[in-house]
């Protein structure tokens, strides 16, 4: 049991720290008041140490800086007593592959004024499908992650938290998002990648897992009740959202997840 008034550690990367959730309380980082650590640590009465920055890589966990801000790990302590994880879609450039392809997508249309060379030609820019030896890459820095944590914070509790599906059994092609029908199964098939690397990461070091992509697969895109936004070109201060993250609800259902985990 973790006692009110621990020292609890983020890390992570933009799923994690949560850009576009009011209140944003780190701008360069775009981290969220209102991210599932801060919502963790209401609940409980931990003191939250959230390091999580969006953009970040197992790299930028490991030992490279982001920014101004220091490899993450540094902000685990021999007293820290819960860790939560949830980085490495940026080693695979999951979100922005989904971006990329969103974006050229939606600039093709117009384009095909032009012919639709053209616009096959910029629909072709993207690569959606990733080999085996990336996903072990993930993989392998998760493992190197929590054994490094368990390192500098040996009596913590270490939990491994994937990521909020975005594509699901709901998400229509075109429609939800401006993705076709080749494109958008290469998109969740990423994802069941990253999935999977989390959970093998979880198995090879003892970590707990959350798996929040598996309890999010029917607040997809497209569903009644979204967990994450879709897609828009529109920035925020003109009406827009940060595309393809987490929304409020989101971070809601992954705290609530890291909270029964602590009740077990």
């Amino acid at each position: 049991m973790i006692a009110s008034g621990s020292r609890y550690v983020a890390l992570g990367s933009s799923f994690a720290a949560g850009p576009g959730i009011s209140p944003i309380v780190d701008p360069p980082a775009g981290r969220s008041g209102g991210n599932y650590a801060h919502l963790v640590a209401a609940d409980r009465g931990l003191e939250l140490v959230d390091v999580s920055y969006s953009g970040a890589t197992t790299a930028n966990l490991i030992d490279t800086a982001q920014n101004e801000a220091p490899p993450q790990l540094e902000a685990l302590t021999p007293d820290t007593a819960l860790v939560t994880i949830t980085v490495g879609g940026n080693d695979l450039e999951y979100v922005g592959t989904f971006l990329r392809g969103s974006f050229l997508n939606t600039i093709a249309k117009p384009a095909t004024i032009l012919g639709r060379r053209v616009a096959n030609r910029i629909r072709a820019r993207v690569s959606y499908l990733k080999d085996e030896a990336s996903y072990q890459s993930v993989t392998d820095a998760l493992t190197t992650v929590v054994e490094r944590a368990r390192e500098r914070s040996p009596e913590a509790r270490i939990m491994l938290v994937d990521y909020l599906t975005l594509v699901g059994p709901a998400t229509r092609p075109r429609l939800d998002v401006p993705l076709n029908e080749e494109q958008l199964p290469s998109i969740a098939m990423m994802a069941d990648g990253l999935a999977a690397s989390f959970a093998k990461a979880a198995a090879a070091t003892g970590a707990d897992l959350i798996a929040a992509s598996a309890a999010s697969r029917d607040h997809a895109i497209g569903s009644a009740e979204p967990w994450t936004t879709g897609f828009t070109m529109l920035p925020p201060n003109l009406g827009g959202f940060v595309p393809y993250h987490p929304n409020a609800a989101g971070m809601r259902a992954v705290a609530d997840l890291i909270l029964d985990e602590l009740g077990r």
